[in-house]
């Protein structure tokens, strides 16, 4: 239900731990132990977790279906404008990323991109390589929109 708005998230630079499949109990107690907010659609999941002191004021519904007006309620609510840093973290697995000379790069990315590109990143846990491709000005641009402050 929120897939999209943790991968968005996560462009913005913030921790985010996502599971498409969890149970109830387990996210709750997940947060409890990481110190995290649960964002969700999902009024039962809701409940629960209010039943919990600690996570009273780290529950929040999402209430759009729209992953824009998702991300918008996220930042507002919590006040994270000024803590974005974007394109900082894996969108695979939520590492921050490193920066990786261009000489390292040369066998890691198609020779095409190697020869295009003048910055790549590197996710020190999964190995994924990102750089600024033909994609990058879209997403910018709509990146540009959330961190108006």
């Amino acid at each position: 239900m929120v897939g999209k708005l943790a991968r968005w998230l996560r462009l913005l630079g913030f921790d985010v731990s996502y599971y498409s499949k969890i149970e109830d109990a387990r996210l709750i107690e997940l947060a409890e132990k990481e110190n995290r907010i649960i964002l969700t659609r999902d009024h039962e999941l809701i409940n629960k977790a209010r039943k919990r002191k600690s996570l009273q004021e780290r529950v929040l519904l999402i209430e759009s279906e729209r992953w824009e007006e998702q991300v918008e309620q996220v930042l507002d609510h919590f006040k994270l404008r000024e803590e974005i840093n974007s394109n900082s973290r894996c969108l695979d697995c939520n590492a921050q990323l490193k920066t990786l000379p261009k000489s390292r790069a040369k066998n890691l990315v198609p020779p095409f991109v190697y020869e295009q590109a003048s910055v790549f990143v590197l996710c020190p846990v999964c190995g994924r390589v990102f750089w600024k491709g033909s994609h990058f000005r879209d997403m910018d641009k709509k990146l540009r929109r959330f961190t108006r402050l």
